[in-house]
């Protein structure tokens, strides 16, 4: 979850949120209904009721809607802005809307549920002929190189004074995937375009491709450095890209297994991929360095975010499609509360029957009840003196 300073940030970035803003006030009209995923502490949704947004809905899963609601208040605009806390997927408006604006990506749009949600929204909540924020994006890669990101990553474990080999962790380390921010001169090749994300035709989540680029100076070759541009509107973006300036958007570093001294004229061809694994993306990036146009290989690296999250054996075990899974005493008392979610029930009984069930578990009420809590906070949408739970 992002920190209230993190959103902080992301407003004073003056390229990101002043383009937003141009694209917002060109999109928006005194009749426009505008859905803002993702809303954060609203400054999408206030900027569109600046622009004259008939009604906005804000639908944020965090608890930085809070802010958001009595930012709203503030400004005179809570009549017009409806608060949803819950994931966009789950949300069905009153009416369709004029215009999706979202900003969920991290440091590349390939990010967690951005694409699945905008997807979504696309073609459950967006009224025909409406306008999506942003439109398209293009992913880029280069060579680059890059010492003083590799060296301090794998330095810890290179064998040292204690002569130990620790080239395990070191294979970890270079199969993860780090923030990173680089100048122009550091690149040992061209872009390379590796991605077009059209919003109102994309259907998958995952992408892969492969690029071919030639070393155009010789050098270091550390690994990749990713980046997109984004166009909001026609005319209106921005780009992460290294020569650009800094943005709350940092260009991502994918680390080679080891690093390749490159001559100009080198060929490098790169199949890269990321796919949507559950609620997060698995990235590959398998790299085939030729010296010149012959086929003589200098390196063949094949690497994955994978490698870089150690899972033990019976941990992978649990996750196997034959494994008959039996419910432990924490899954048991999951079991036990949500099966009397049921509209009805209040959490203090809940809680008393939990304690019943599981005394040894709760030695008190306060802590049984924290417990219920947390899960109704998860997994409910009960009513109770409040009204709805949005």
């Amino acid at each position: 979850m992002y920190s209230v300073e993190d959103y902080g940030r992301m407003i004073a970035d003056k390229v990101r949120t002043g383009a937003y803003a141009r694209a917002l006030r060109k999109a928006v009209t005194p009749d426009s209904t505008v859905l803002d995923l993702g809303a954060g502490t609203g400054i999408f949704s206030l900027l569109a009721c600046q622009y004259g947004a008939r009604k906005v809905y804000a639908v944020e899963t965090g608890e930085a809607i809070e802010l958001a609601r009595r930012i709203a208040q503030a400004n005179g605009f809570g009549e017009r802005i409806e608060f949803i806390q819950e994931a966009s997927t789950g949300v069905t408006l009153p009416e369709k809307a004029d215009v999706i604006v979202s900003d969920m990506r991290g440091s590349l749009p390939l990010y967690h549920s951005n694409i699945v949600s905008i997807v979504d929204a696309r073609r459950r909540m967006l009224a025909e002929g409406g306008i999506l924020i942003p439109l398209r994006e293009s992913l880029w890669a280069a060579v680059v190189e890059a010492p003083d990101l590799y060296g301090p990553l794998v330095a810890p474990w290179t064998k040292g004074k204690f002569g130990l080999d620790m080239e395990a962790a070191r294979h970890a380390v270079t199969n993860c995937v780090k923030n990173a921010t680089v100048g122009r001169d550091q690149l040992l090749s061209e872009p390379q375009c590796w991605g077009e994300l059209d919003y109102g035709t994309l259907d998958s989540a995952s992408h892969a491709a492969t690029i071919s680029c030639t070393a155009a100076r010789a050098g270091t070759g550390h690994g990749l450095i990713l980046w997109f541009d984004s166009v909001l509107a026609d005319g209106i973006g921005f780009s992460s890209a290294p020569w650009e300036p800094k943005m709350v958007y940092a260009p991502s570093f994918l680390p080679w297994s080891a690093p390749v001294s490159l001559d100009a004229g080198d060929t490098i061809a790169v199949r890269l991929r990321a796919d949507l694994t559950g609620a997060d993306y698995t990235w590959g990036w398998d790299s085939k360095v030729l010296h010149g146009n012959t086929p003589e290989v200098k390196a063949d690296f094949r690497q994955s975010t994978f490698w870089g999250s150690p899972i033990s054996p019976a941990r992978m075990h649990r996750r196997s499609s034959h494994y008959q899974p039996a419910l432990g005493e924490e899954g048991q008392i999951a079991a036990l509360v949500i099966g009397q979610m049921n509209g009805t029930t209040p959490l203090e009984d809940i809680a008393h029957s939990v304690m019943r069930r599981f005394p040894a578990r709760f030695r008190s009420y306060a802590e049984a009840l924290a417990k219920v809590g947390e899960l109704s906070e998860n997994y409910g949408r009960g009513t109770g003196a409040g009204g709805p739970t949005p």
